[in-house]
């Protein structure tokens, strides 16, 4: 059955509804996301596919996570490339609604917070950014919710990459915290083939920034090979590394908790490294910022 396309939450809910009736459905799966869909999108929701019976993808750029203007404007719009790419790996429905439909009152004056644990790494950069995705994301998965099918209560997951991992951190913890009824599935990063993560952004990257780019995925690399050898980790060098690459400025380079997202300084001097942790990246290459991490563990 072809791909279907809805732009509100009233659609959406029917058409949910219908479809778990039709597939006896007993799942259905959320993959959120703001459009300019690439493999990484794809992997997420290659993932849902297999384990849901009835998948929903948003595509929907939320302003409130755009500091400025000309950032949401520059964001890619491509929904009929996304909802080719969308129907080739499965997915039943796109939820793509318009402002008005997620923010019918204008900006909303209530918002999830993130708290403390958005005000660091990314949110220290970008102030008011989490606030903003949390909130976009809490309205989110109430509309993803599934559809009513009679005599059942399908079980609901919603699909989150690990390159994003302060933003999934924080989504796992709204979800516990406010206990919303939705499993939170972390999806591993996906790279091009010479390591770099795939972003959306990445297209803003000229051959040579791009290639400058490779310098995170390697330092993070070094930091991997380390822990797996449980040496020290360090960090110094690593962060020299990235700083030797001239197209490079980077924005923060840390050893972290995974679920404080509080940094590790044991972890990453003279001591053997022992447990798990995040190694966080951002960096800016040329007009672009990029983000990355590696989870690590001995």
């Amino acid at each position: 059955m072809a791909i279907q396309l809805v732009t509100t939450a009233a659609e959406l809910r029917a058409a949910s509804s219908r479809l778990l009736a039709r597939k006896h459905g007993t799942s259905q799966g959320l993959v959120p996301t703001m459009g300019a869909l690439h493999e990484g999108h794809a992997q997420l929701a290659r993932t849902a596919v297999e384990q849901n019976d009835v998948v929903v993808a948003s595509i929907f750029v939320n302003p409130l996570q755009f500091g400025e203007a000309a950032d949401l404007d520059r964001y890619p719009r491509t929904l009929e490339a996304d909802m080719a790419l969308l129907e080739a790996e499965g997915v039943d429905l796109v939820f793509a609604p318009g402002v008005d439909e997620v923010y019918p009152d204008g900006e909303p004056l209530v918002r999830i917070t993130a708290g403390t644990l958005g005000q660091k790494w990314e949110g220290e950069s970008r102030p008011g950014h989490f606030d903003g995705a949390l909130t976009v994301v809490a309205k989110l998965l109430h509309y993803g919710m599934p559809g009513s099918a009679p005599g059942t209560l399908p079980a609901y997951r919603a699909y989150f990459g690990q390159k994003d991992a302060q933003q999934l951190t924080l989504v796992q913890r709204m979800v516990t915290d406010l206990n919303f009824p939705v499993e939170i599935v972390p999806v591993p990063t996906v790279r091009s083939a010479d390591g770099l993560a795939l972003s959306s952004r990445n297209r803003f990257l000229s051959a040579a920034e791009a290639e400058a780019a490779l310098v995170l995925s390697r330092a993070l690399r070094l930091i991997e090979a380390r822990a797996n050898a449980h040496e020290p980790l360090g960090l110094a060098s690593a962060q020299a590394l990235v700083a030797s690459q001239p197209l490079v400025e980077l924005d923060y380079f840390d050893v972290v908790d995974p679920r404080t997202l509080e940094p590790l300084a044991e972890n990453c001097q003279d001591t053997p490294f022992r447990g798990e942790a995040l190694a966080i990246i951002a960096a800016r290459v040329g007009p672009v910022r990029l983000i990355d991490n590696i989870p690590l563990s001995s």
